[in-house]
């Protein structure tokens, strides 16, 4: 697996190969950011490279993630790898819980293949230094799967939040698990059902249940920890 190199007659080209893992989920607030450090610490093994990506409204620069007057075209995108695991941010929180290096990518809304380079070219000077030959890659986001089909794609929801992102929305039969924050039934009586997932990906696919605070399932673990015994075919 690869970040996109370039676009040509509509196929993505790769370059350098690693395992990529993608948490995403349906609204804000469901845990994603805490399934990405769950897992990085119960595989450190894996060496994990974590990172975070956030696309940031029109009028947001992606430099600091304030109001600002640029143009459109300015500031379009910002990388930054994580260097202090208490600075308060997720990519520390992945630091702290066990990862190798931890990175944020923000981009403006719409922008993010613009921001996909520094990312390749960030990703790539950790490659070459590694010894192993490839990385293994843990990242928060649902854009990201616009332009690549990862290794293997977590979708976080949650029954009790009816925000349903259509970014999400689009890409939610991409999902290889799904990892739900509470269970159905705890919408409560009088609720609507919550039928945002159709029945039969839950039939065709793995679900679990992991309430926020909740140690990671061991059947979920077990699915990452084989993905990356799997060999890697380098490019």
């Amino acid at each position: 697996m690869a970040l996109p190199d370039e676009k040509q007659n509509g196929d993505l080209q790769t370059t350098a190969a690693w395992r990529l893992v993608v948490v995403g989920g349906h609204t804000r607030s469901i845990g994603k950011t805490q399934l990405v450090c769950d897992l990085i610490s119960a595989l450190p093994q894996a060496g994990w490279i974590a990172g975070k990506i956030t696309q940031y409204g029109h009028g947001i620069c992606a430099r600091n993630g304030r109001d600002c007057d640029c143009a459109p075209d300015e500031h379009i995108c910002a990388f930054d790898w994580e260097t202090q695991r208490d600075s308060g941010t997720d990519s520390a929180r992945f630091l702290a819980a066990g990862a190798r290096r931890s990175f944020w990518l923000r981009t403006k809304q719409g922008f993010l293949a613009e921001g996909l380079p520094l990312l390749r070219n960030s990703l790539q000077e950790v490659s070459n230094s590694s010894s192993q030959g490839f990385l293994n890659v843990i990242v928060e986001s649902n854009s990201l799967l616009q332009f690549l089909k990862p290794s293997l794609y977590i979708a976080v929801l949650d029954s009790g939040k009816p925000d349903f992102k259509e970014s999400a929305r689009r890409v939610l039969d991409r999902a290889n698990v799904y990892v739900f924050r509470r269970g159905l039934e705890d919408s409560g009586p009088s609720a609507p059902p919550w039928n945002m997932v159709p029945e039969r990906y839950l039939r065709e696919r793995p679900s679990f249940l992991q309430r926020e605070g909740d140690p990671l399932p061991d059947p979920l673990c077990q699915i990452v920890k084989r993905l990356l015994e799997t060999p890697l075919a380098l490019s």
